[in-house]
């Protein structure tokens, strides 16, 4: 059986330094998020609020915690003290309210919106023109603690490959337009997709980060 150490290893090798490792630590026990942090592992990924902030100070300081699941206004409060990174804006009311969240700690939160690509009703996100009007929308300069540093995006749940393939090419299109987008809470670098199944397809595509659950951890 191989150990976590291994599986970060051997990622790590596949990937070459290409993008950033997100390990999806959702449902996983505290032990084994030390185990990751112990092989190299810095960027850890939550979906569920509640999971994070259970888990921020159990574990090292220096960890950078994403916000990678779907998320309510409720519940920005709980995490606006220490997120690195929330990957899955997808309203500029959720917008609004991460940089009153922010405010109220003194810090600017990076934010990447999401866009919905797959042929999926389950998913949340923007459509591109959805994202173009909220980066181009005069409300957005007075949101001075929140930066955009780029997309997110899920592809289909499918074995067909050049499917999921062309959802990824979609959004790294969309990607390298709105990045010509120049605001000065606007600063892309980031796009995340791909995921324990289909993270080499993404990374082939332009993906700067991926969000790895399984290939980590092993099935739930």
């Amino acid at each position: 059986m191989t150990t976590i150490q291994d599986n970060i290893a051997r990622l790590e090798q596949t990937i070459r330094g290409r993008a950033r490792l997100i390990a999806v630590t959702k449902t996983k026990p505290v032990p084994m998020l030390q185990e990751a942090y112990d092989a190299g592992c810095r960027d850890f990924g939550e979906n569920r609020v509640q999971e994070m902030v259970e888990k921020y100070p159990q574990l090292p300081a220096d960890i950078r915690w994403h916000q990678i699941g779907h998320l309510q206004s409720n519940k920005v409060k709980y995490i606006a003290p220490f997120v690195a990174l929330i990957h899955s804006v997808d309203s500029p009311a959720l917008l609004k309210e991460i940089n009153k969240q922010a405010a109220k700690n003194n810090r600017v939160i990076d934010c990447l919106l999401q866009i919905f690509i797959a042929q999926e009703d389950t998913k949340f996100g923007l459509d591109p023109a959805e994202a173009r009007a909220l980066l181009q929308s005069p409300d957005l300069d007075a949101l001075t603690h929140v930066r955009l540093v780029g997309l997110m995006g899920l592809a289909t749940n499918t074995d067909d490959e050049e499917q999921v393939r062309q959802e990824f090419r979609s959004l790294k299109k969309l990607y390298d337009e709105l990045a010509s987008i120049q605001r000065p809470n606007v600063a892309f670098s980031e796009l995340s997709m791909g995921m324990s199944g289909d993270y080499e397809l993404a990374i082939a595509e332009g993906s700067t980060m991926v969000r790895v659950g399984s290939a980590i951890f092993g099935s739930r």
